[in-house]
C-alpha cells in the first residue's frame, strides 16, 4: 500500500497562511522605509530595513514550511505572534490598529498551539526521525 503524503489541519494551515502574510508585510515595510530614506538618517533606515526584510523574508519561509509540516519554524511562529499580542497592547491607543493586530496574532498562536498542529508536527517528526534511522 503506497504511504499517503499527511495533510497538515486547519488550524496550522491558518497560523501558516497569518505568518506568511506577516513577513510579506514585513518585506513591504522593508521596501517601504528603503524608498522613504532621508539624507539625515540613512544610516538608520538602512538598518531598520535589513532587519525587517531579513525578519520577514524569515517568516515567508517558515510560514511555508509549517504548511508542508517542517518542524523549525514552530519556535519562530510562536514568538512572533506573541511579540505581535505585545504589539497589539503597545498599540491600545489607536483601538482598530489593536485589534486587528491582536487578532491576527491570536489566532495564529491558537493555531500553531492546537492540538491537530502539534500531533501533525510531531507526526512528520517522527515519520523524519523514522526513515533517517533506516537509512
Amino acid at each position: 500500500m503506497p504511504e499517503t503524503t499527511p495533510t497538515a489541519p486547519p488550524p496550522l494551515v491558518v497560523a501558516s497562511a497569518l505568518t506568511t502574510l506577516e513577513g510579506l508585510g514585513l518585506i513591504i515595510g522593508a521596501i517601504v522605509e528603503l524608498a522613504s530614506i532621508s539624507s539625515g538618517h540613512a544610516s538608520l533606515a538602512v538598518a531598520m530595513a535589513a532587519c525587517f526584510g531579513a525578519y520577514g523574508v524569515a517568516l515567508v519561509i517558515g510560514g511555508l514550511a509549517l504548511r508542508r509540516l517542517v518542524t523549525w519554524p514552530r519556535g519562530l511562529v510562536l514568538i512572533t505572534q506573541l511579540i505581535m499580542l505585545g504589539l497589539a497592547w503597545g498599540l491600545r491607543h489607536h483601538l482598530l490598529d489593536a485589534i486587528a493586530v491582536g487578532i491576527v496574532g491570536a489566532i495564529a498562536l491558537a493555531g500553531i498551539v492546537h492540538p491537530a498542529s502539534i500531533e501533525a508536527l510531531e507526526g512528520s517528526r517522527n515519520r523524519q526521525d523514522s526513515s533517517d534511522s533506516s537509512d
